[in-house]
C-alpha cells in the first residue's frame, strides 16, 4: 500500500475484511494519517483470545498497519460490546458531566 491510509479507507477495510458490524476510527495524528486508534466489534472474535483476535486484525490489515506509523485496536464481540454500552450509560446516569450547575 504506497498512498497514505485514511480513517475512511480503514474502516472500509475493516468491516470488509473482519465482518465487523460496529467500527470507530480516530485519526491520533492530527489528520496525517500516522496514528489511528479503532475500536472493532466483530463475531469473528468469538471464542477468540485477546491476543488471537488481535493476530486475527493485524493479518487482515498486514499493509494498511505496514504504512502507518502507530496502530491501537480495540478487539470485541457484539455481545462485550453491548455489555460496555449498558456499562458506560448506567455510569453517566449516575454521575451526569459536569455543569455549571452541578460543579
Amino acid at each position: 500500500m504506497s498512498q497514505a491510509v485514511t480513517d475512511a479507507a480503514l474502516r472500509a477495510a475493516i468491516t470488509e475484511r473482519l465482518e465487523a458490524v460496529h467500527v470507530e476510527v480516530q485519526d491520533a495524528s492530527g489528520g496525517c494519517g500516522q496514528a489511528f486508534d479503532t475500536l472493532i466489534v466483530s463475531r469473528l472474535f468469538n471464542g477468540l483470545s485477546s491476543l488471537k483476535r488481535h493476530r486475527r486484525v493485524n493479518a487482515a490489515l498486514k499493509d494498511e498497519i505496514a504504512a502507518i506509523h502507530a496502530w491501537s485496536a480495540k478487539c470485541q464481540t457484539p455481545e462485550e460490546w453491548e455489555r460496555d454500552k449498558a456499562i458506560a450509560a448506567a455510569a453517566a446516569a449516575v454521575s451526569p458531566e459536569p455543569t455549571p450547575t452541578n460543579i
